[in-house]
């Protein structure tokens, strides 16, 4: 793990808004996904004219993650501009949780602002395998 101290996550997640096509709502989001091993995948908000289709910039980076094999995290790092810290949304957590458990969770705005939370924080009583069992 000490390899992924030397990892800047708001630097790298800051770079993937750059990234982002948002031209509906003009809020650009960058996330910054760190896994066990180091590795680091991203991601970026990806609008589209019906807006049911939009993916937002935490499913992306999980996503490309996903899909690369990567199955075990340790912490996302999310940045936007707005004044307000913005927390990922309920879709979201709800991944977040079922593919990652409990990371830390680090929003970011380019204000400066910051906050640090967990998955758990962010959705107290998730819907999860547990909800499947019938003993």
């Amino acid at each position: 793990m000490e390899k992924a101290l030397l990892i800047d996550l708001a630097k790298i997640a800051g770079e993937a808004r750059n990234f982002a096509i948002a031209p509906f709502s003009n809020f650009q989001v960058g996330a910054a996904l760190l896994t066990t091993d180091g590795s680091v995948f991203t991601g970026c908000n990806i609008e589209n004219a019906t807006f049911g289709l939009t993916v937002c910039a935490e499913r992306v980076a999980l996503f490309k993650a996903l899909s690369e094999g990567k199955r075990e995290f340790s912490k996302i790092t999310i940045v936007t501009e707005a004044s307000k810290l913005s927390l990922p949304c309920g879709a979201c957590r709800q991944l977040l949780w079922e593919f990652c458990g409990d990371i830390e969770v680090e929003i970011i705005n380019l204000q400066g602002g910051t906050v640090l939370k967990r998955v758990k924080e962010l959705l107290p009583l998730p819907f999860d395998k547990s909800n499947f069992s019938h003993r």
